[in-house]
C-alpha cells in the first residue's frame, strides 16, 4: 500500500515553473530520497506534500485520501505528517522535552504525563536524556537537529519528510543525524527525504528520484540511479556533486 501519492502535481511561483506535472508514490515502510541541484523542486515538492505551498494542478493523497483539497482540514492532515527543516526550527523560549511534548499535548490530546514519558524514552533511545532540561541554545547544531527530529516522531507520524537536514550542519556533526534518521528507517518509518549526501542516500534509499527542473529524470534503487544512472542529466549532477566531495 502507498502512503503518499502525488499525481501530476505543477507548482509556480509568477513565471518560475518549480514542479512540472511531477508524481510520485511512496509505499509504506519505505524511504524515497530525492536527490537534485538546488532549484530543482526538493523543497517546494515537501512543502506541498505538507501543505505549506498550496498547488497549482495535480493531486496528493496520503493513505488513499485526497489531502490537496481545497476543503480539507489542513490541521486534521498534518497530525499524520512530520517535517523537519534545514534550520531547526526550534522553540528558544522552551527546554527540549517542552519542544518535544508541545504537539502531542496540545494537537493530538495525550496527557501530559504520558507526553513527558514518551518523550523522555526517544530522548534515551537517541542518547539526549540528560539533555531534556536545556535550551536549544546550550545545544550544538547535530543535538539542535536530533530534537527536531525527536519532536517530529514523537507525535508518531504516518510519514516523515525531512528537508536537507544536514546542509545547516558542520561535516563533523552530520553522522549524529545521520544515524537517527538510520534508525528509524530500521523501525519502518515511511520517509521522503531531500538530501546532498549521495553516501547517506545509498545507505537509506529504497528509491533513488534524481529531480531537475521540476520533475523526476531518473528513479530507482540507490544501486542503479548513483551507482550507475542512465540518464545523462543524473551522470552529470553525480559527476559535479564527486567534484564537490559530496560522494
Amino acid at each position: 500500500m502507498n502512503v503518499l501519492e502525488v499525481k501530476n502535481l505543477r507548482k509556480s511561483f509568477e513565471d518560475n515553473v518549480v514542479l512540472n506535472d511531477l508524481s510520485l508514490d511512496v509505499p509504506d515502510h519505505t524511504a524515497t530520497v530525492l536527490i537534485g541541484a538546488s532549484g530543482s523542486g526538493k523543497s517546494t515538492l515537501l512543502r506541498c506534500i505538507n501543505l505549506l505551498d498550496t498547488i497549482d494542478d495535480g493531486s496528493i493523497y496520503l493513505d488513499g485520501k485526497e489531502i490537496s483539497d481545497p476543503e480539507i482540514n489542513v490541521d486534521e492532515v498534518r497530525k499524520n505528517l512530520g517535517m523537519v527543516f534545514q534550520s531547526f526550527n526550534l522553540f528558544p523560549h522552551m527546554s527540549v522535552l517542552d519542544n518535544i511534548t508541545l504537539s502531542p499535548i496540545r494537537v493530538h490530546k495525550v496527557s501530559k504525563t504520558q507526553a513527558r514519558d514518551e518523550a523522555m524514552t526517544l530522548l534515551r533511545r537517541f542518547d539526549l536524556a540528560d539533555k531534556a532540561d536545556q535550551y536549544p541554545d546550550r545545544l550544538s547544531g547535530g543535538q539542535q537537529q536530533r530534537v527536531a527530529i525527536i519532536r517530529s516522531i514523537a507525535v508518531k507520524p504516518r510519514l516523515l519528510l525531512l528537508d536537507e537536514v544536514t546542509s545547516a550542519l558542520d561535516p563533523v556533526l552530520v553522522n549524529e543525524v545521520l544515524s537517527i534518521v538510520r534508525d528509524l528507517k530500521a523501525d519502518g518509518m515511511a520517509m521522503v527525504l531531500a538530501t546532498h549526501e549521495m553516501g547517506f542516500a545509498t545507505q537509506v534509499a529504497d528509491e533513488v528520484c534524481f529531480l531537475k527542473d521540476g520533475n523526476i529524470i531518473e528513479r530507482g534503487p540507490a544501486s542503479q540511479v548513483i551507482s550507475a544512472p542512465q540518464e545523462d542529466e543524473t551522470k552529470d549532477f553525480l559527476r559535479r556533486v564527486h567534484e564537490a566531495g559530496r560522494l
